[in-house]
């Protein structure tokens, strides 16, 4: 496969690490900006709803521009805002930061997916697209450790200066290695809307958004959670992070064997199940430190393990639209990270993070509805008119 997919696949790996970055550092920055965990954790939520909602727009608005040019210019814009991250003196000036990395982010995946598609050759697109998506789970699952090492070594702004760094060193592999790129027409706006045809589809994309709403729900504020249940300081929390991420990574990989083996609606279902029951247990472990690591490690493979069954579903069931669908799942996920993490906030506010988890598994609960409706969904059969007698 072109070796230049994997500069791709890079690019959105750092552009993507600063997502969730915030998760690790929240009472850093909380501290020094002095806002509370909660305010903290919304940084998370504006950014997965600016990135919901830029990528498919923004596609759309800048159609007519030479794609290297318009990568370019996206990840200048991701430089400023984190460099405004880095330098932010107030919250206000972070929010205003946030937009602008998540709106060039979103830029930076779609057009990594488009282009990497067109870069491979016939037989290689599906796992052209795949190394790129790979790049984007793994910066979600790992932002989280690095920023807290960093952070707890030197201070909440140190991540977003490497994120830096490494988006500058980005930037001089794609002007040197990524050829130039003529723009194809676009799909517009309603007709990707409109590939939500129905039922089966719609409560298929549901899955993503609900099972990570409960997800974050908890992930988002898993710093506080292990700081007040099992009183971890900031070594023993790296650690736990470093575990996660670990973890996460493997459960992609898990995941992608169980759908080969049991096909995707019964894979869907069974992790769906099982990330409900890992996620009620994991309050209810934190009597001991050892069990609360078990029990966290299987909660992590199974959050990301969803992700090749639900993409494996998805084209099954709609193979007419499937680069649409798995657009659009991009942004169902993001919607749910908002989610998830705009109501960890309000449990945290109004009760206690402890409960963060069981208010997550509700979802998690909603998501395994949603799976159930949309594999019973039939689609519609159009019945012949029989001409009256």
């Amino acid at each position: 496969m072109n070796y230049k997919i994997y500069i791709l696949a890079v690019a959105c790996f750092v552009t993507g690490m600063v997502e969730l970055i915030v998760g690790g550092i929240l009472d850093l920055i909380s501290s020094d900006l002095h806002i509370s965990l909660s305010a903290a954790g919304q940084l998370i939520t504006l950014y997965s709803i600016v990135f919901a909602l830029s990528g498919p727009l923004l596609l759309t608005a800048t159609a007519r521009m030479e794609r290297k040019r318009l990568y370019q210019l996206a990840l200048l814009v991701f430089i400023a805002g984190n460099v405004l991250s880095s330098l932010s003196p107030n919250f206000t000036m972070m929010v205003m930061a946030r937009i602008l990395s998540a709106a060039s982010s979103a830029l930076i995946t779609v057009l990594s997916i488009t282009m990497a598609s067109r870069m491979a050759e016939e037989p290689y697109k599906a796992r052209a697209i795949g190394v790129i998506f790979m790049g984007v789970s793994g910066s979600l699952v790992l932002g989280v450790p690095v920023g807290m090492m960093l952070g707890n070594a030197f201070g909440w702004r140190a991540p977003f200066m490497m994120i830096t760094a490494l988006a500058v060193v980005s930037l001089i592999a794609i002007s040197l290695l990524i050829p130039k790129t003529q723009p194809e027409a676009a799909i517009p706006l309603r007709q990707q809307l409109a590939s939500l045809k129905n039922g089966k589809i719609i409560f298929g994309q549901l899955i993503s958004v609900l099972m990570l709403t409960g997800h974050l729900t908890l992930y988002a504020y898993l710093t506080p959670f292990l700081q007040e249940t099992l009183h971890l300081g900031a070594s023993a929390l790296s650690m736990f992070y470093l575990i996660f991420g670990i973890a996460a990574v493997l459960g992609g990989g898990l995941g992608g064997w169980v759908t080969d083996k049991f096909g995707p609606e019964k894979s869907i279902l069974s992790i769906v199940s099982l990330f409900a029951v890992v996620m009620f247990l994991m309050p209810i472990s934190t009597f001991s430190v050892y069990i609360c690591l078990i029990v966290m490690i299987a909660w992590s493979a199974l959050s990301w393990s969803i992700s090749p069954s639900l993409q494996s579903y998805l084209i099954q069931s709609a193979p007419e639209s499937a680069n649409i669908q798995q657009s659009l799942n991009s942004s169902a996920s993001h919607v749910g990270i908002a989610l998830g993490s705009a109501i960890g906030g309000i449990v945290i506010d109004g009760a206690s993070v402890y409960y963060n988890a069981w208010a997550g598994v509700i979802f998690v609960i909603l998501a395994l509805g949603s799976a159930l409706l949309s594999i019973k969904w039939k689609r519609r059969r159009q019945v012949p008119k029989t001409p009256a007698s």
